[in-house]
């Protein structure tokens, strides 16, 4: 059942009227008018994660020389940090979704896939409250194994779970 909180947030989600302006893409018209194959931020932005994975590994063949060597960095930070949200299980959601309407597991994936794109010093103590409440299988298995690389570099990472499967690899 939803609390009264979260009907009134999903019904403000929903409720929302676009701008006649700028037709509900919230940007100015000049950040509009950039554009890469075609596509402008917004395009991209209502991509799914997994989509616009394929998207930006692409999209460095679409720019000239010049601009491919002047776009490199970003588009590489840009497909690692879409690399961190796909590997732990949210490729499903676009890049546009408010972070009101997540759900409080893709919320803490989000954080979880945050802290991943930081340096990793080896040195950090992760503590999850039932990281895996309301995952697929495969889902689960693919956080699981981000978590072992978390583990192996060195880090503590501790859960709260009732997944079986999950505390069995608990050491």
């Amino acid at each position: 059942a939803q609390s009264d909180a979260q009907r009134e947030k999903l019904s403000a989600y929903f409720a929302t009227v676009p701008c006649e302006t700028c037709g509900g893409k919230r940007l100015k018209p000049e950040a509009l008018a950039i554009k890469i194959a075609g596509l402008d931020i917004m395009d991209v932005s209502a991509m799914s994660i997994k989509q616009a994975l394929g998207w930006f590994a692409g999209a460095e063949e679409k720019l000239s020389p010049q601009k491919r060597e002047i776009a490199h960095k970003i588009l590489k930070e840009i497909v690692d940090r879409l690399n961190f949200l796909n590997n732990v299980g949210l490729e499903y959601l676009s890049l546009s979704r408010q972070s009101g309407t997540l759900s409080g597991g893709e919320a803490q994936r989000v954080k979880l896939a945050n802290e991943l794109a930081r340096r990793d010093t080896g040195q950090t103590v992760y503590i999850l409250d039932e990281p895996t409440t309301g995952l697929h299988v495969a889902d689960v298995h693919r956080l699981v194994k981000v978590l072992d690389k978390l583990v192996d570099a060195g880090n503590t990472v501790i859960i709260i779970e009732h997944n079986l499967d999950v505390i069995k690899r608990a050491d």
